[in-house]
């Protein structure tokens, strides 16, 4: 006979509504319990009817938040396409999705944010957040109440998340280098825009883009670095400043947003010559890729990454968190003017 969750309480010796609470990833129960119910329901082998389930999910709503950076940054248009394409394949299930945007890339922003969200009832939490002990230990708490959480586009990895979806960093950062040295193979003086120091992402792509160089042999040196915040007025006033102090830069390697202001501040001091490095396929970038401005762009599928970050986290509430939930990474895709579209 299969095993119930009766059978469980009973060899537990907890009531079956802890049980279920456990099992359906619900909080209110101590965090140490939970785990000796999950060890013990595997040991057993206690089977979820996923079709029972799914019924169960037509009957309560299911709320996913998601915690997005500010509205103003492009890209992340395209990640709540994602959410909305999964909630409304899942809208038959009872899903629904909330989106809340932490507007800045300071910690204390982003640890009330993920504070507030906590408060709510929900059944599960997608993050794009920065990668920062503070913040590592809200989602941690998070997690610890029972409700999975999936860090989206940018990781964090020591902080009870379920898994990552979004791109591989470094190795975007390492193929911008080997298409650089495809074109520009000559010595480089190069420009190094973060969005973030914050933003794990940014900082991956960063050392993905170094070590690229270095194997590639190719000669280079960091004339200077600046963290743009994301912002096309902080990124313009900052690479005209560089630009300005050292005339011999020949490389600007951008590793998140800001790619508007950049390229004015290029265009305003006639150095049109200099190599722009840049990713995603936000229109700003389409615009400069297409006037030659911008030689090549790497994409990271946005919209998929939104969209598995919902699926990740339904999946582990029909599985009941039995199953492992592996990471998904998108593809690294270079564009050129000819294939953007």
């Amino acid at each position: 006979m299969p095993v119930t969750i009766k059978d469980i309480a009973k060899a537990a010796g907890v009531s079956r509504g802890t049980v279920d609470r456990v099992l359906h990833n619900r909080p209110g129960v101590n965090a140490q319990v939970a785990q000796d119910i999950r060890e013990l329901a595997q040991k057993m082998g206690f089977v979820p009817n996923r079709a029972g389930k799914i019924l169960a999910a037509r009957k309560q709503q299911i709320k996913f938040g998601c915690l997005l950076p500010s509205k103003s940054i492009p890209f992340f248009e395209d990640v709540l396409k994602g959410f909305e394409r999964a909630q409304r394949e899942l809208s038959d299930y009872g899903v629904s999705v909330e989106v809340v945007h932490a507007s800045k890339y300071d910690t204390e922003t982003h640890v009330r944010a993920l504070r507030a969200m906590a408060k709510k009832d929900y059944s599960g939490i997608c993050v794009t957040t920065l990668d920062t002990p503070q913040v590592q230990l809200e989602v941690n708490k998070i997690a610890q109440k029972g409700i999975p959480v999936v860090s989206v586009n940018t990781d964090i990895p020591d902080s009870g998340r379920i898994c990552y979806v979004g791109a591989d960093y470094f190795r975007s950062g390492s193929a911008a280098a080997g298409m650089l040295n495809l074109i520009h193979p000559q010595k480089l003086n190069a420009l190094i825009i973060a969005g973030s120091y914050n933003v794990r992402g940014h900082k991956e792509r960063i050392k993905g883009f170094l070590a690229g160089l270095d194997a590639h042999k190719i000669k280079y040196s960091v004339s200077a670095k600046i963290e743009s915040l994301d912002d096309d007025e902080v990124s313009y006033q900052e690479t005209m400043r560089a630009l300005k102090n050292d005339s011999a830069i020949n490389c600007i390697f951008i590793a998140a947003a800001g790619v508007d202001g950049v390229c004015r501040a290029v265009q305003d001091c006639g150095m049109e010559k200099i190599r722009v490095l840049a990713f995603d396929t936000v229109p700003q970038v389409i615009q400069y890729l297409n006037s030659g401005l911008i030689d090549f762009t790497i994409d990271q599928e946005p919209e998929t990454q939104g969209y598995m970050g919902i699926q990740r986290l339904f999946s582990w509430l029909m599985e009941e968190g039995k199953r492992e939930a592996k990471d998904y990474i998108t593809n690294t895709v270079i564009k050129i003017a000819e294939n953007i579209e």
